[in-house]
C-alpha cells in the first residue's frame, strides 16, 4: 500500500476535528526527518510504507516515547518494526485529531 494512498485519510481525520494539513505534515516531518519538499516527493512518487520509512532521512529517536493504544493494540508492544512505525504515525495523527497540543504530540513539552 502506498503512503500517498493513506495520507489523505490522515489529513481528513485531522481536518474533521479542526486541525490542519500543515499540522499533519509537521508531525510526519518530526517523525521521519523528511523536509517538506521530500515529503511532497514521496507523495508524488507513490512509494509504499516500507520504502517511505526505510528512506526516511532521520527517524526521530523520541518516537520511542509514543505510548498508548491504537486499533486496540499498545504501540509500544508491537514487535514487527514496520508495523510499529506505521502505528507510531497513526497514534500521532490520532492525538492531533483529539485536540492535543503540538508540543505534547511532538514530545517536546
Amino acid at each position: 500500500m502506498s503512503f500517498a494512498s493513506v495520507y489523505p485519510h490522515y489529513v481528513a481525520k485531522a481536518e474533521r476535528k479542526g486541525r490542519t494539513k500543515a499540522e499533519v505534515d509537521e508531525i510526519i516531518r518530526w517523525l521521519t526527518g523528511y523536509d517538506q519538499a521530500g515529503l511532497e516527493a514521496v507523495l508524488a512518487d507513490g512509494r509504499d510504507f516500507e520504502a517511505f520509512f526505510a528512506d526516511a532521512p532521520a527517524m526521530n529517536p523520541a518516537r520511542g516515547e509514543i505510548r498508548g493504544v491504537i486499533c486496540g493494540v499498545r504501540v509500544e508492544e508491537i514487535e514487527e518494526p514496520l508495523m510499529r512505525e506505521i502505528r507510531y504515525l497513526d497514534k500521532l495523527v490520532d492525538e492531533l485529531a483529539k485536540g492535543k497540543a503540538m508540543e505534547k504530540i511532538l514530545r517536546s513539552g
